[in-house]
């Protein structure tokens, strides 16, 4: 089974989330999603009892709007 989910309404764990997203192509640790819950820019998360959980489609939308313009050099991002 892959672990990329195929439905954005998964709902997913954050070890699971991050194993997830780093699969796809964005890498990040749960620590960082750990650290990012306590002081935000995080994806979207919600509590069952004491547990976060994500729902994928939330995690997705949070990974590709930290993504930058098409660029060819990395000069590209200094001449703005």
């Amino acid at each position: 089974m892959s672990v990329i989910p195929s439905d954005p309404n998964t709902i997913l764990s954050r070890k699971a989330v991050a194993e997830a997203l780093t699969a796809a192509g964005f890498p990040v640790t749960k620590k960082t999603l750990d650290t990012m819950a306590t002081r935000g820019g995080g994806p979207l998360f919600r509590l069952f009892g004491r547990k976060p959980i994500y729902r994928w489609g939330d995690a997705l939308d949070w990974a590709n709007g930290r993504l930058s313009k098409p660029i060819r050099s990395s000069s590209e991002l200094n001449a703005a």
